[in-house]
């Protein structure tokens, strides 16, 4: 017989250790039944987090749902590295939709699936922050108010990363971007700005709203799982580095985000050694330094106070 080498088609995923797991705690991606919803060939950047959590979230909701669901999708990142004209690494029902109408056209499309009476097939939309917290954050208030049996996704990476690099209502404080101020007493994005989105998603009374990060693969599919066990209104925010806006390396990608869900004593230390002078690796060792000292340790820093350049 000859030799036929084992071939790993996932790296990164633990495709081979979630086998020796209870079938309970393995994720959908180690199941043979996966759907690949979003397949190979796409032209995501190397260590894009958006890729990652949209593979593993509409994955599990077609698990969820039994392979009947649609998707509308608004103009960023996730809709123009993955469908090029004429080509398409969606394997669902898929509609791409304006920057700022996600919400409104999957409220359509469920208003249609409604009266055909195909009440079986469950509707998602998607986008990043740009398009849900600015550009599309009317619709999606309307959504939410309506309680429309819409699941909503959005994968934040804190800025219009499609466009270059352009500050979102989603951009942390100090953060660098191509909008925000690069030099002077304060650099970077303006504190106490900004929005909330999962606050104001519960603010509305809708059924289910969850955070998630890509760190957290198997937390991440429990939560997508869950919202489907819902009719009406429901929200889902997921963290997604990304290594070309951020300027971290792409390897670093799993990394950074289980570390951003940390609130750690090293923002202390980076505040006082100014963390607008040091780099990404520094930054990282001091994390990394502290979550070694005192693993477990939850830290809340200080709110500064809300400021204005305007």
């Amino acid at each position: 017989m000859p030799f036929q080498p084992v071939k790993f088609y996932q790296t990164g995923t633990f495709t081979v250790g979630n086998r020796l797991l209870p079938d309970a705690e393995r994720s959908v991606q180690a199941n043979m039944r996966r759907t690949n919803s979003l397949n190979s060939g796409h032209r995501a950047c190397q260590g894009c987090g958006e890729a990652l959590g949209a593979r593993y979230a509409i994955d599990a909701a077609m698990h969820a749902t039994g392979n009947q669901l649609v998707a509308a999708n608004a103009t960023g990142c996730l809709e123009v590295f993955s469908t090029p004209y004429p080509e398409t690494s969606w394997q669902i029902p898929w509609i791409h939709s304006l920057f700022g109408n996600a919400a409104a056209v999957a409220t359509g499309i469920a208003a249609a699936l409604r009266v055909k009476g195909r009440n079986g097939v469950r509707v998602i939309a998607q986008g990043g922050d740009g398009g849900t917290t600015d550009i599309g954050f009317g619709c999606l208030s309307g959504m939410f108010e309506r309680n429309d049996d819409v699941l909503y996704i959005c994968y934040d990476n804190e800025a219009y990363m499609n466009t270059g690099v352009q500050r979102s209502s989603a951009t942390p404080a100090a953060a660098r971007t191509a909008t925000t101020m690069a030099v002077g007493p304060e650099p970077g994005n303006v504190f106490g700005q900004g929005k909330n989105l999962p606050a104001i998603a519960m603010a509305h009374g809708i059924q289910y709203v969850a955070t998630a990060t890509v760190a957290e693969l198997r937390d991440l599919e429990a939560k997508v799982t869950r919202a489907m066990e819902f009719r009406g209104a429901r929200y889902i925010h997921i963290f997604v580095p990304c290594p070309l806006g951020w300027g971290h390396a792409s390897h670093d990608t799993i990394r950074i985000s289980r570390l951003a869900k940390e609130p750690v004593k090293a923002l202390d230390e980076l505040t006082a050694l100014g963390a607008r002078s040091i780099t990404t690796d520094q930054a990282l060792a001091l994390v990394d330094e502290s979550l070694a000292a005192e693993p477990g340790k939850r830290h809340t820093a200080p709110r500064p106070e809300r400021t204005s350049r305007r």
